[in-house]
């Protein structure tokens, strides 16, 4: 890979905009995706961490695209276009990932889980489950081989406690972090103490299942917005990327330009 290779991942709740060389991230951008943006406006968003990088966008010589929001892409694929004079790789049936996937219904599987897994499987040569904790968590498990099989889908931890408050009369919103202990002596602690830690012992039951099911002792690796906090609360995840949607793009992209 020569140059710059821009990386997007579109996702329900954010668009993130990364640019990488062989090894490094050199910028990340967080956009919202609750609202849609023109190629124009996605432009504007890269162009000054361009410029305070000092990258020419002539620097930039691919592009790939992880979207999960098909109302997104149009204009994520006519912004590469049209400033960067790319044709963006997009992640999707009919390119090479380094994975085989092998579910019931291959094509409904998400390309924002595509490049989890292709990372996954090129880090960890004996099997990995990689949960992605986002708007939903994913708990997807590639093998050895390469072979992507197996995946668990459960509502996200925002999710939950957005349930919790709309589903009552009286109980109120809560910012999501961990209590000081189980004990909570009112109600946002009790509502804190109650979502974090239940939804804590169900990704370590998750887990114990999993590995149960497969008889693996695999590493979990934990990515996505909510996954450092997960992540630093529990000893069933071994580690923690936020990066693995850029750094699985980058790996695909690269197995395309052979």
């Amino acid at each position: 890979m020569q140059g710059y290779l821009l990386a997007i991942d579109a996702g329900n709740t954010h668009v993130r905009i990364g640019l990488m060389d062989e090894e490094t991230i050199i910028f990340s951008i967080r956009l919202s995706s609750l609202m849609p943006r023109t190629a124009d406006e996605y432009w504007l968003a890269v162009r000054d961490f361009l410029m305070d990088s000092q990258i020419a966008k002539d620097e930039v010589t691919g592009a790939i695209i992880s979207c999960v929001v098909p109302d997104h892409l149009h204009a994520l694929v006519s912004c590469v276009q049209k400033y960067f004079h790319l044709q963006p790789l997009v992640v999707g049936p009919g390119i090479r990932t380094g994975i085989s996937v092998r579910t019931d219904n291959p094509r409904e599987i998400g390309a924002d889980r595509i490049v989890n897994a292709a990372y996954g499987h090129a880090m960890y040569s004996q099997g990995v489950i990689v949960a992605d904790f986002g708007t939903a968590v994913t708990y997807d498990y590639v093998s050895k081989d390469g072979i992507f099989a197996y995946t668990i889908i459960a509502p996200g931890l925002d999710i939950c406690a957005q349930a919790l408050k709309n589903s009552t009369a009286k109980l109120p919103g809560i910012a999501l972090q961990m209590p000081a202990g189980i004990l909570a002596k009112n109600t946002v602690a009790g509502m804190q103490a109650g979502v974090m830690y239940s939804y804590l012992g169900g990704v370590e039951k998750v887990i114990a299942m999993m590995k149960h099911a497969l008889r693996c002792d695999c590493p979990v690796v934990a990515t996505g917005g909510l996954g450092r906090m997960i992540a630093a609360n529990t000893h069933a995840i071994d580690a923690y990327d936020p990066d693995v949607a850029f750094k699985g793009m980058r790996i695909i992209y690269k197995l395309n330009q052979k």
